[in-house]
């Protein structure tokens, strides 16, 4: 390898980093949200999932689907919106085993070339999208920051604190 060519990415611990970063975050959401009455969680508050349930689901959804990708599996999404759980306890069962799911896969990682592709059907774009792999392993990551974003300010505007949000003070890293 010469000064111009990237060195291998290390996916796993970056991806086993954000896996308990996000598994973090969902449990103080899940607290958060739990807080609140099912109509509250459920009502259109105007964010793009319109309500805290419905960007919680659209995660959840998300995920499943990357997995499922990943795994080889067939893609069962059928729109960005499609709700897979209406009662608060089942998504909040399927968060939790999902959060155990990317975990799992996080530590699976291997070093990637950074010429490394990754091909999929974008069930939301109805094309083919060509992605460096290390982009679709951040991407899993980043969607899940952004939209919980907007599901703590939800959560806020309706009196329920999430509290701090930051990576430094995930437990373990103080």
């Amino acid at each position: 390898m010469d000064a111009s060519t990237p060195p291998a990415w290390n996916l796993r611990d970056y991806a086993m980093t954000m896996a308990r970063y996000n598994r973090w975050m969902n449990e103080k959401v899940y607290e958060a949200a739990a807080s609140l009455s099912d109509e509250q969680r459920k009502a259109d508050r105007g964010a793009f999932f319109r309500s805290v349930h419905g960007t919680l689901n659209h995660l959840l959804l998300a995920d499943r689907t990357w997995m499922q990708r990943l795994h080889g599996e067939p893609v069962t999404m059928s729109s960005a919106d499609q709700e897979l759980h209406s009662d608060f306890e089942e998504l909040l069962a399927a968060r939790q085993a999902m959060d155990q799911r990317l975990a799992d896969w996080a530590a699976t990682l291997e070093a990637v070339e950074p010429t490394r592709s990754y091909s999929f059907i974008s069930v939301t774009y109805q094309k083919e999208i060509r992605l460096p792999y290390v982009a679709v392993v951040m991407q899993i990551f980043n969607h899940q920051t952004h939209h919980r974003g907007q599901v703590t300010t939800l959560l806020t505007q309706l009196g329920a604190d999430v509290g701090v949000t930051d990576i430094p003070v995930m437990p373990g890293w103080q």
